[in-house]
């Protein structure tokens, strides 16, 4: 075939795929526009809905792990909605969940508008961690779980979870020399949670929600999410702390002195020798 019969590239349309297919429209700013900003808005709501959502912390009730105060700019958490999919609630973990229906106290007034519509938008910003949430959400520390029994307290002024006082770095009192106030031992039937606030003379909890006792506390159902980082604002940006006040005291004194790095180092020669002897077992089984 001669040259001659080759069409030129210049003479090729320029937004053709193949030879033959014509050109692709794009669409006009005026569409495409709302058509990303609802892609952008389903994704978001996918996300928020089974994936992660960011709350605002509405009291200081979780102080000073979490910053709140009623009508305040408060912290902003993104809390993670899969984790107990897999895993089980844990002592030490800050939780978000809805308000069980025993517990008779909000410790803070969502301000909504008489207003249908503007309360309908109030809403839809709580999901995006926009406005206050709703009253019926609570974050809490959990402090006990199914099968223990939780009581306050022992000479230190320490709670006790079966019998063994707590290591809570974690707590605030809003003044120095305040001491927690003590309640008679609370069983956790399984799928329960006893959960209290940082800030702990000033937290409706499961001491007190429903008169205290069973009343108080939290079904496992009820947990929307584990809460892992504030996200605003920028000032605030870091982890949220999930110690855990009963492992502390109960590992033996030899564990609980070795330095954390150490144990990260020592797991490499460990590892580097299980592989090196799987290898000569696994060779000598080839022969």
């Amino acid at each position: 075939m001669s040259e001659a019969n080759t069409p030129d590239d210049d003479e090729r349309p320029e937004d053709a795929d193949e030879v033959g297919r014509k050109p692709r429209k794009k669409l006009p700013f005026w569409l495409e526009l709302p058509l990303l900003v609802a892609v952008a808005l389903v994704l978001t709501i996918v996300i928020q809905s089974f994936v992660a959502r960011v709350f605002v912390i509405p009291s200081e009730s979780m102080e000073a792990t979490l910053h709140g105060c009623p009508g305040c700019y408060g912290d902003r958490v993104l809390v993670d909605k899969l984790v107990y999919d897999f895993t089980d609630p844990e002592p030490g973990e800050v939780v978000v969940f809805h308000r069980p229906d025993t517990w008779n106290r909000s410790e803070f007034h969502a301000d909504r508008s008489d207003n249908g519509f503007v309360r309908w938008l109030q809403g839809i910003g709580a999901k995006f961690g926009l406005a206050a949430p709703d009253e019926d959400d609570v974050v809490k520390r959990i402090v006990a779980v199914g099968g223990q029994t939780v009581r306050c307290c022992d000479e230190r002024n320490r709670v006790l979870v079966d019998d063994k006082p707590l290591d809570e770095p974690y707590i605030h009192f809003e003044a120095e020399g305040d001491q927690q106030d003590a309640f008679q031992p609370v069983s956790v039937p399984p799928g329960m949670l006893f959960v209290m606030g940082d800030n702990r003379n000033n937290s409706g909890d499961s001491r007190i929600q429903g008169g205290g006792g069973a009343a108080g506390l939290v079904p496992v159902d009820n947990v929307i999410g584990k809460a892992r980082v504030i996200i605003l604002p920028p000032s605030r940006w870091q982890g949220v702390g999930d110690h855990d006040p009963q492992s502390a005291l109960s590992a033996p004194a030899w564990q609980a002195g070795i330095p954390a790095g150490l144990g990260v180092a020592a797991a490499w020669p460990t590892l580097w020798l299980g592989r090196r002897l799987r290898g000569l077992l696994d060779g000598k089984g080839t022969r």
